[in-house]
């Protein structure tokens, strides 16, 4: 049986970590170097880097932060926000990270799924989807959860698959945030859809939800932030827990 996988998630403005709730009220958390740093020495699996307000100005910066990130540690990390070209992919791909992750971008334009998968390896190729409940439907979100879409979260998240997706990293907009537990009934219904791994993303306030998203919630990796940013749960504390309650982990 694989490993479950547990992945702080490093969102980034500025060059400095942040962290929100429901997507909103934004505050600063730390160095991203520094703090992935500690989390790679604590037992992280990986790290997810996300600069969540990537512009074409802020490239070149975030380019420069992958490359610093890469030399400092040690564990894989995806990187992801604003990537909409494979010259983009490319940059922070030789810059040192291991995958990239696409969201806004792969909604607008589905064959940047294939291209990528194409030119890097499925494996290279993470696509996050935000998703929001509007009446009993999970509809995808674009532009940091702002703007809905005419999409639907179960059918392009196969799409995605299809397309050559390596992973989804599966976020609910109504769990962000919250600390309430993942959104375990989606997420299980994805793992029985698809063949790829689905990181789970949003929710998480306890080492129960833990179990729950790796039990329940069927996910191959549960991705979380404030509760490992404010030092609320630490990571060999959760991965002990985790292995008394059987499930598999790499401690």
């Amino acid at each position: 049986m694989l490993a479950k996988r547990i992945i702080p998630c490093l969102d980034i403005k500025d060059g400095q970590t942040v962290k929100g709730i429901n997507f909103v009220g934004i505050k600063a958390v730390g160095d991203p170097v520094e703090l992935g740093a500690l989390y790679a020495e604590q037992g992280a699996d990986e790290l997810v880097f996300l600069d969540i307000t990537a512009t074409h100005e802020g490239r070149k910066t975030f380019v420069e932060l992958v490359k610093k990130i890469a030399r400092e540690i040690n564990i894989p990390f995806t990187v992801g926000g604003g990537i909409s070209t494979i010259q983009d992919a490319e940059a922070l791909l030789n810059a040192g990270a291991d995958k990239v992750s696409i969201n806004s971008s792969a909604v607008r334009n589905p064959q940047l799924i294939n291209d990528m998968a194409l030119n890097f390896g499925t494996q290279f190729v993470v696509v996050a989807i935000d998703a929001k409940n509007y009446d009993e439907r999970w509809t995808v979100t674009v532009n940091g959860g702002r703007i809905p879409t005419d999409k639907e979260l179960f059918s392009w998240a196969k799409e995605a698959e299809d397309r050559g997706a390596g992973e989804i990293l599966f976020t609910s907009m109504d769990h962000d945030g919250t600390k309430n537990g993942f959104a375990n009934k989606e997420l299980a219904k994805m793992a029985d859809m698809l063949k790829i791994p689905i990181i789970a993303s949003g929710g998480a306030g306890n080492m129960e939800h833990f179990v729950d998203v790796f039990t329940k919630g069927k996910a191959d990796a549960g991705l979380a932030a404030s509760i490992f940013h404010y030092k609320e749960i630490a990571i060999p504390d959760l991965k002990s827990f985790l292995n008394g309650k059987d499930i598999a982990v790499r401690l």
